[in-house]
């Protein structure tokens, strides 16, 4: 592997371990401290970063990593609904074993939710949730679409980080939710799957821009 691609590995790293912050001033110095990568390696980086809009250079300032604000939040579950929608209407193909797998996954989060919701919890809760729509994404077998959806979700994940990463108050919801979307997929309805999706991906874009968030 190409070190500007580790590189650009370690830095979603960063991204999702929260050593790198949405709207930060960064230099070529620090990602490089950061990632453990050489100078080298990050100015051949930094352009891939700029390509994908997870870095912006300001003259005079620096490279600033990518704000949150409603543009972004916007944009990015916009596209995430384009490529969600479209990945659960032929996810619902998928063998039944792989839609177990999904709730039991779930279902154990729930169970362990039940007693008590620890930050040990929420970080599985969330890399549940994470699993869930990658696999859905990459049940299409079309890499470029989930390339495209990997680098959309690191724009998703600084969302998160400043408004919508699951906290104690919405495991038991969100897990939820997750399993009416893996239902819908049961049916082996392509609209049926679609619509699911749709709805929930609705709900994350709401809690982002700060609509009260109501479980079902």
């Amino acid at each position: 592997m190409a070190l500007r691609d580790q590189a650009y590995q370690r830095f979603t790293r960063g991204l999702l371990a929260r050593e790198i912050r949405a709207g930060q001033f960064v230099s070529q110095r620090e990602l490089s401290e950061i990632t453990g990568m050489s100078l080298g390696a990050i100015r051949e980086m930094v352009p891939r970063l700029e390509a994908d809009g997870l870095i912006r250079t300001v003259p005079q300032r620096g490279m600033q990593v990518a704000q949150v604000d409603v543009n972004l939040i916007r944009n990015a579950f916009q596209l995430r609904l384009i490529l969600e929608r479209e990945a659960a209407a032929f996810a619902q193909q998928a063998p039944e074993a792989e839609f177990d797998r999904l709730q039991e996954a779930h279902e154990a989060v729930l169970a362990l939710a039940a007693r008590a919701v620890t930050a040990a919890l929420i970080a599985r809760a969330q890399a549940t949730d994470d699993g869930m729509h990658a696999a859905i994404v990459d049940a299409l077998g079309n890499d470029i679409i989930s390339n495209y959806f990997r680098v959309n979700s690191l724009k998703i994940r600084l969302i998160r980080q400043a408004q919508t990463r699951i906290d104690t108050t919405l495991v038991v919801p969100v897990m939820t939710e997750h399993l009416s979307v893996i239902a819908a997929l049961r049916t082996r309805d392509p609209v049926v799957a679609a619509t699911a999706m749709a709805e929930h991906i609705n709900r994350a874009r709401n809690r982002a821009l700060g609509v009260e968030y109501e479980a079902r």
